[in-house]
């Protein structure tokens, strides 16, 4: 493993077992066995760092989200995809994101540091919000508003539908973050959810 990629993972185990505001670089290049002054080779700062995580964090999701034959950020791409979908399909993909959200050593651990620091940095507190709520509840909204447009769906309220179907697959997330033995069970309620939340409401083509 080269340099850099090691200073990220030190990096984000550190966050995630001891919080984002109480890591020092120095701590961080003592766990990569450099000393400071060699890791401002690779980064300028803590900061830095920290962008870092999040470029390496959105290249994952963008290969997982291929390999689903997904686009991960087109709207209007992922939902010419799951307008043709059959349930089977939509649980395939559902549940092969949430196994990502769940086991990816970048996501868990950023999650776990998020949940640490939400209540002491404000900064931190918005982004978990946004990661976990906005930008998720926006991205479907957008694509369940399409395909009540296109007929797919009966519905008229996107927004309300979009906090339906995620609000209960985030709870399952954070069930298995805490209990990860009951993984199996958070399955098979995803995909009971999946295929539920489908026949409530597929529409008629037109």
């Amino acid at each position: 493993m080269d340099t850099k990629k090691k200073i990220l993972d030190v990096a984000l185990t550190l966050f995630s077992e001891k919080g984002y505001g109480n890591v020092y670089v120095g701590q961080i290049a003592e766990g990569v066995g450099i000393k400071a002054p060699s890791l401002y080779k690779h980064y300028k700062c803590k900061q830095d760092i920290f962008n870092a995580i999040l470029d390496e964090m959105r290249e994952r999701y963008n290969q997982k989200a291929a390999d689903l034959n997904l686009n991960g950020d087109d709207i209007l791409m992922d939902s010419e995809v799951c307008k043709n979908a059959s349930e089977d399909d939509l649980v395939k993909m559902g549940a092969g994101l949430f196994s990502f959200f769940l086991h990816d050593e970048y996501e868990c651990k950023f999650r776990k540091m998020l949940t640490l620091e939400q209540f002491s940095d404000k900064e931190l507190a918005g982004l978990f919000s946004n990661q976990y709520f906005d930008e998720p509840l926006k991205y479907q909204s957008g694509m369940l508003q399409f395909l009540i447009m296109q007929g797919k769906l009966k519905g008229d309220d996107a927004d309300i539908m979009a906090l339906q179907f995620f609000s209960p697959i985030y709870l399952l997330m954070t069930v298995c973050d805490r209990q990860p033995k009951r993984e199996k069970e958070c399955l098979q309620k995803l995909e009971r959810h999946i295929r539920q939340f489908s026949r409530i409401y597929k529409g008629e083509d037109k």
